[in-house]
């Protein structure tokens, strides 16, 4: 499996190549600097995942397509452990497991996501119809709605639209860790 880097450079490099898309073009559609494009796609930098899914909805895919390089679809049972796939896809301090990357055919992805100690991140809205399904397996989180955070404990679920604002954070002193169920409705 290749580094995290070299596999975003080369899948940033490939989707603009598949869009005909110049730097300049991408800066316009992502909402990030061409500076920083151009780090990425020479693996200089690491983005943060914030980063990642402004450069995911510009280009109208999932954010699996970032940080899973296996992306073929499954034609039956598949078993996957978050152990084995829990990683660091970016520099922010949250750690992602792609349960399931994005399939066109059930149009959703699942992420075990872990917020460390501390942690908080503001996401920008996605594209317009991606709802998110949150549910908390261990520990506390916050989840930031409609310009209100909501406390989340275990076992506590919560539906919303994600082409609003929103934002997550852990204000405890433990890991908290979720399911993110994220759908992408049919544009």
């Amino acid at each position: 499996m290749q580094p995290i880097d070299q596999f975003l450079s080369h899948r940033l490099k490939a989707l603009r190549k598949e869009k005909g898309w110049s730097l300049d073009k991408t800066s316009k559609e992502t909402g990030v600097s061409k500076a920083m494009l151009g780090q990425i796609e020479r693996s200089e930098s690491s983005p943060t995942l914030a980063t990642l899914w402004k450069i995911a909805s510009g280009f109208n895919t999932s954010l699996s397509a970032f940080i899973e390089s296996n992306q073929d679809a499954s034609t039956g049972n598949e078993i996957r452990e978050a152990d084995q796939l829990r990683h660091k896809p970016s520099i922010d301090e949250m750690l992602v497991a792609p349960l399931f990357p994005y399939d066109h055919q059930y149009g959703f992805e699942l992420f075990e996501l872990t917020l460390m100690p501390g942690y908080e991140r503001l996401s920008d809205p996605h594209v317009k119809g991606v709802t998110e399904h949150v549910i908390v397996i261990r520990g506390e989180m916050e989840l930031l709605i409609e310009g209100k955070w909501q406390p989340m404990k275990q076992g506590d679920a919560i539906r919303f639209a994600a082409d609003k604002e929103h934002g997550y954070r852990n204000l405890s002193d433990q890991p908290a860790v979720f399911h993110n169920l994220i759908y992408y409705a049919e544009s």
